[in-house]
């Protein structure tokens, strides 16, 4: 279980990875080297990794789309490693109700999106899928990023 101390590291991470360990102490009246350590001691563990959330649209890249996927039994292992490798996949998950793979796919255009979803189906047997185009993020990357509500997670 995280203490208090750990939630509020955490929080302010999510709120924002990249401000300074010392605005991060006056925020929340912890020492500068206690969030040094407290960061170091769950890197690569509780804290997967350090990222960005970029506008795609903004360099270009204006389809998003999740895709639910249903393939064959014994071709899940090489769907899933070919979703891994593809530069086009942004996040894959492995799920269930039906379905064996939910993935999300930046492309350039609708056009690219189709073309990536016809080679998928004509290299693996693909028995099903659904296609969903992101229009707009409501809200993307917010849970637990607000330090006021660290008590809730205790």
């Amino acid at each position: 279980m995280l203490n208090k101390k750990d939630l509020l590291v955490l929080s302010s991470l999510r709120k924002n990875a990249r401000m300074t360990l010392t605005k991060m102490s006056r925020n929340i009246q912890i020492p500068i080297s206690s969030i040094y350590d407290n960061i170091k001691g769950h890197e690569g563990n509780l804290i997967q990794k350090h990222t960005s959330l970029i506008d795609f649209s903004k360099i270009g890249f204006n389809t998003r789309a999740t895709v639910l996927l249903k393939v064959k039994r014994e071709e899940r292992e090489q769907v899933k490693e070919y979703l891994i490798k593809n530069q086009h996949i942004n996040t894959a998950h492995k799920i269930n109700s039906g379905w064996d793979f939910m993935f999300e796919g930046i492309f350039r255009h609708i056009k690219d999106l189709e073309e990536f979803l016809e080679v998928l189906e004509d290299k693996f047997k693909v028995k099903q899928r659904q296609v969903y185009y992101i229009i707009e993020d409501i809200k993307r990357e917010e849970f637990m990023a607000d330090p006021n509500l660290v008590e809730v997670f205790q």
